[in-house]
């Protein structure tokens, strides 16, 4: 990202970059595939420059404009910003409370903190706690298991529960492991400065996911209750963990390029993958704990005392027979404005288990994703989405609302970009995921205000819970989740159609 368009300047290491294989399909912008491309040198597979005696040596181009004397800053103008910043008693006095004080604190809307309350006329009639995920970024597993452990709460009569993110956690980084290194045997013929291939590096597995992913996941792998799996210090705490495993994998994906420039085969590279993959599960063993490998025995007392005990359990058949959610059977609908409704879309390279269910999107209208949210809630069951949480969230009060800041109180600024333009532009899109559990509706059925599970502990808003307004859920929504048999035939039907791929750096691709 930056503010100059590579139409404008092309830096030494990005020209350079430009002369891909004959065998890479990614399109280039016209500029940069034009004539005067060809001529410059380029990387070899270790990343050195080849240099040929009659080559020329690779020449920043000069952008246009940039270093013409307009363009540049004048402090005489500057001096005028100033005279004119200093001239409003409002912006001193600003200036002084935000020299000690978070800025947004002045500018929290009080009306906004008043209106967006913690009261719901439709709520589940089951909530239990709110969970932690911590310092990791495993918020799309703590979404889809607080909505499964609802069916395990009202099957048992359970005051508290939760089923163990850790569990799937493992897994998951272990497949997405496997998954970064086959892409790289994938893309071995392609210039190691190809973008899909330097958006790939660049995160080789990371924490978040997308729901099809967890379908994936649990379907392999099943599910356990937390106190068969608890957390270690590296599930609640990730990040050096997964420094470790990205170095790794990024040392790996060197020699499998390497084996591929001498010609080896794909039966080769595998053979090669694998002794990465078990370093890779080693250094999980040990920082995770090892998960399950025999039939456990799940017992517990529910609110009323009874004692329960399950023997020769095993996580898929504890998912079947105890959480009996519809995994399988559910549909992702997303809103992305830039595309076209109703059809359906997926994103290049992204997911988790090779041979899984591949990424699935049903693009719908905004409105079409209140509607559908509203009425699961409505029959008593929670919704799984995904949002970019980031944006406008007072956390302390617990409230997510596009007016909860006054920016232009303090700083005479406003923000006027469409959500399909924050997109475009790289300042939205989807980070996080979380559970409506709850929405308030007025008197023409219209939603005023949700009712959202969060999974950073109980402190902030309603003891961990969240109000988002409806103006937020049009701007920083963009994916529910529905199980099947109560989704509309309409946006089944979409299901059949052609997918539409976006590439791998869209940010449709982003991991909640």
């Amino acid at each position: 990202m930056g503010c100059v368009h590579s139409k404008n300047i092309e830096p030494v290491n990005h020209v350079v970059s430009r002369r891909l294989n004959n065998n890479n399909n990614e399109k280039t912008s016209s500029s940069s595939s034009s004539s005067s491309f060809n001529s410059l040198p380029a990387y070899d597979q270790d990343m050195k420059l080849n240099f040929h005696p009659a080559d020329p040596s690779p020449v920043l181009t000069e952008p246009h404009g940039i270093n013409h004397p307009e363009a540049a800053l004048h402090q005489e103008w500057v001096h005028q910003l100033s005279n004119a910043f200093n001239a409003d008693p409002k912006n001193r006095m600003v200036q002084n409370a935000a020299h000690s004080l978070d800025f947004t604190t002045l500018i929290t809307n009080r009306e906004v903190m008043i209106g967006d309350n913690h009261v719901f006329n439709t709520k589940i009639p089951i909530e239990s706690m709110v969970t932690n995920q911590k310092s990791s970024g495993r918020c799309w597993i703590f979404a889809a298991l607080n909505v499964f452990r609802i069916e395990v709460m009202k099957k048992y009569n359970l005051e508290e529960f939760e089923l163990s993110q850790g569990y799937l956690f493992f897994w998951d980084k272990f497949e997405k492991s496997n998954w970064f290194l086959e892409c790289m045997i994938d893309l071995r013929d392609r210039d190691v400065n190809d973008r899909v291939v330097q958006h790939l590096l660049k995160e080789p597995v990371n924490d978040g996911g997308q729901w099809d992913m967890l379908v994936n996941l649990v379907e392999r792998y099943g599910v356990v209750p937390k106190a068969l799996y608890p957390e270690s210090f590296s599930s609640s705490s990730s990040g050096k963990l997964n420094s470790l495993v990205i170095s790794k994998l990024r040392d790996h994906a060197v020699v499998l390029r390497r084996m591929a420039a001498l010609g080896r085969s794909v039966e080769e590279l595998r053979a090669e993958k694998d002794k990465c993959l078990k370093e890779i599960y080693n250094i999980l063993a040990i920082t995770l704990g090892e998960p399950p490998k025999k039939p456990f025995t799940w017992s517990f007392r529910n609110k009323d005392k009874k004692y329960f005990e399950f023997q020769n359990v095993t996580p898929q058949s504890y998912f079947h027979d105890h959480v009996g959610y519809p995994v399988t059977d559910t549909i992702s609908i997303v809103n992305d404005p830039r595309n076209k409704t109703m059809a359906l879309y997926t994103v290049q390279y992204l997911g988790n288990i090779s041979g899984g269910h591949p990424i699935r999107y049903v693009n719908a209208p905004i409105e079409d994703l209140k509607a559908l949210a509203i009425k699961k809630l409505s029959s008593g069951k929670p919704v799984w989405f995904g949002a970019d949480v980031g944006k406008y969230l007072q956390r302390d009060a617990g409230i997510l609302d596009p007016k909860v800041f006054q920016y232009d109180l303090a700083f005479n600024v406003s923000f006027n970009m469409t959500k399909a333009e924050r997109l475009i532009h790289g300042e939205s899109l989807m980070t996080h995921a979380m559970v409506f559990t709850g929405v308030h509706l007025d008197e023409h059925g219209k939603p005023v205000r949700w009712r959202v599970e969060n999974s950073w502990g109980d402190v902030g808003g309603d003891k961990g819970y969240l109000t988002m307004s409806d103006a937020w859920f049009s701007e920083f929504v963009y994916q529910v989740v529905l199980e099947k048999a109560i989704t509309p035939k309409k946006y089944l039907d979409v299901l059949e159609q052609e997918v539409h791929v976006l590439p791998a750096y869209d940010p449709m691709g982003a991991l909640a």
